[in-house]
């Protein structure tokens, strides 16, 4: 099996020899980082329509944990463009993070088609150092989409527990690795190089529920779910939340 990989991954590295190429020549992060946000804005009109129901369900609750202020302060790691401020509930604060500059017009965008939410900022940060952010200082932390592609899992939960209040939320709704015995997974394990270059570092692979299993929140309510996305390939999901 593991040769039948190499081989069609070999294949695969042919056909994206281009990508390859001007990455080799240190172009095509340059590249990435301007068409990403133009492929996210379209993506995620898609995404949202299949998943509507799953994200009104995950974000149901978030009131329950509106702190001290009476409103909900609510940080978005790897807000993207903006696709989930549709789901937050009327009057809540909230702040982004992203990495990608490139992604701020597309935010303002959802922000002029959101008015029910009061946006605060958005600052330019990878979600493993958001020194900007203070501790304790939000109720809520949501992460969609975006532990798929973070360099290092552990550090981002670690900071998500460090800028949430004592009782705050981590919500997520992230695609994950299939389970090993089936074909969508020998798939993503033959995909995964190029899907890697070609999304700005998004892993097919990852088995990101252990990492929430070992964040050490004090409660955590997590589903495994096949989405109904027209994407084979990312329809294995987790959701939930969890809670400092």
């Amino acid at each position: 099996m593991a040769l039948t990989i190499f081989i069609l991954q070999l294949a695969v590295y042919i056909l994206a020899f281009p990508i390859y190429l001007l990455n080799f020549l240190g172009l095509w992060n340059r590249i990435c980082k301007i068409w990403f946000p133009r492929f996210l804005e379209r993506f995620t009109v898609m995404y949202n329509e299949q998943m509507a129901s799953k994200k009104r369900e995950l974000f149901s609750n978030l009131q329950e944990f509106v702190g001290s202020s009476g409103k909900l302060s609510l940080l978005e790691v790897g807000c993207g463009t903006g696709a989930n401020f549709k789901y937050y509930p009327p009057g809540c604060r909230v702040t982004c993070i992203d990495p990608n500059p490139n992604f701020e017009k597309f935010l303002i965008k959802s922000v002029a088609e959101n008015r029910h939410v009061q946006f605060e900022r958005f600052v330019v940060a990878a979600g493993e150092n958001m020194h900007q952010v203070a501790d304790g200082s939000a109720d809520a932390v949501v992460c969609t989409l975006v532990l798929c592609s973070v360099e290092n899992q552990e550090q981002i939960l670690q900071e998500v527990r460090r800028v949430l209040r004592p009782g705050g939320a981590f919500y997520f709704m992230e695609h994950v690795a299939a389970e090993r015995s089936t074909w969508n997974y020998f798939w993503q394990q033959v995909l995964h190089p190029v899907w890697y270059l070609v999304f700005d570092g998004c892993t097919l692979t990852r088995e990101t529920w252990k990492a929430l299993e070992r964040a050490n929140f004090s409660k955590l309510k997590m589903q495994h779910l096949q989405a109904p996305l027209s994407w084979e390939l990312l329809r294995p999901h987790i959701y939930g939340y969890a809670v400092k």
